[in-house]
């Protein structure tokens, strides 16, 4: 085998489905993307040793960039069910104190949005009238026009917003 043989076998995918632990937050980069960060969490359940159930929760540091990004932001809220397809990434920075931080993110390729929430099925508001905070209004791209397709509509492919 030569070093040339080794190139395939690189593989970095992640793939995590869970609830949305914050608001998703949307900022512009010096160059002019976008960017969504926000956090998800997955629990495992399995059985300790005494056959008692229990369950490990783990929070992953989520990135979208671009369209994908401004349709999280646009999309999801906290408590949100959302699968999300990327690649882990760490980044480092020094902090203030001259100490090296490191963070480990899964970079989005795709998203998959969960149902809505109850509170987003609420008949007198759709979830784009939902009510923001003052801090969510500044940070959010303003959000498209998308019809809202009910449970016995007709889906026509030109109604997907993406």
């Amino acid at each position: 085998m030569n070093s040339n043989d080794y190139q395939f076998m690189n593989f970095n995918l992640a793939i995590v489905a869970g609830r949305l632990t914050r608001d998703p937050e949307i900022r512009s980069l010096p160059s002019g993307q976008t960017v969504t960060s926000f956090s998800l969490a997955t629990s495992r359940f399995y059985k300790d040793q005494n056959g008692q159930q229990q369950e490990k929760t783990e929070f992953h540091n989520i990135v979208a960039f671009g369209k994908l990004g401004e349709i999280a932001s646009s999309y999801l809220r906290k408590g949100s069910l959302a699968l999300i397809q990327g690649h882990l990434q760490t980044r480092n920075w020094q902090d203030a104190s001259g100490n090296k931080k490191y963070r480990t993110e899964i970079i989005a390729d795709n998203l998959q949005l969960g149902p809505r929430s109850q509170e987003l099925q609420s008949p007198s508001l759709t979830p784009y009238e939902q009510p923001k905070t003052p801090q969510q209004q500044s940070k959010t791209i303003a959000e498209p026009e998308i019809p809202i397709i009910e449970e016995n509509d007709d889906i026509d492919v030109k109604d997907i917003p993406f």
